[in-house]
């Protein structure tokens, strides 16, 4: 990848589809130094995380990794989930970030010259196009080396670049007992709607396949 020095870039992260990415390979990512690595290059305008909370819960496993990010140089996009029951009966939460990062990068295409966005979602594919058309390049961080990839293709064809995650592991895995990100490895599960997996538990590890990543959790 390259950011020239006179760029102004921003970051997209959508939250639950880079944690399960990273899960998938097995580390955990260091936001403090993911945040240095593309702050040495180019100029940096804004880093913006997108999650979805669980209001009403005493103890939110992703709050300190919230609160972490919000006081280091990240500007956090949240929003309450919605609870919902299935076919089955089961009681569950549901949260999409998609339409808020996709508004956000629309509404700053015109003060960017290069947008990162950390996710592999096939959604996102018409989103990279307009803002090509404005001007932008687009760079795409996600894996193609995780069982089922993470990324869809025709996002990854779409993008001006593409960056493994795996490739940036030694760059901003989170170091062997660091504890530079408090919550860091703590986020809630993650349900592919295209997943058939039906056993989750509320803090059980992110499953390793999205392609559309919709947050989900079931409520034991």
């Amino acid at each position: 990848m390259t950011i020239y020095p006179q760029e102004r870039v921003a970051l997209f992260i959508d939250g639950s589809n880079l944690y399960a990415a990273a899960k998938a390979l097995g580390f955990d990512i260091d936001y403090k130094r993911l945040l240095e690595m593309f702050s040495k290059d180019g100029h940096l305008v804004r880093a913006l995380y997108y999650t979805a909370l669980i209001e009403d819960q005493e103890y939110s496993p992703i709050r300190p990794l919230v609160d972490w990010l919000d006081y280091n140089g990240y500007t956090m996009v949240t929003k309450p989930t919605k609870e919902f029951t299935d076919a089955a009966g089961r009681r569950k939460i549901k949260g999409n970030m998609d339409i808020e990062l996709a508004i956000d990068l629309m509404e700053m295409a015109e003060h960017l010259d290069h947008a990162v966005i950390f996710s592999g979602d096939g959604d996102f594919r018409r989103l990279v196009e307009a803002v090509q058309r404005k001007g932008l390049r687009v760079t795409v961080v996600s894996t193609v080396r995780s069982q089922p990839p993470m990324v869809a293709d025709e996002l990854r064809r779409q993008a001006d670049n593409f960056i493994e995650l795996d490739d940036l592991r030694a760059t901003i895995g989170r170091k062997s007992g660091g504890h530079d990100n408090v919550g860091d490895g703590q986020h809630p599960h993650i349900q592919d709607d295209q997943d058939d997996q039906d056993d989750f538990d509320e803090f059980g590890d992110a499953p390793g396949s999205s392609r559309d990543v919709d947050e989900e959790m079931e409520i034991a």
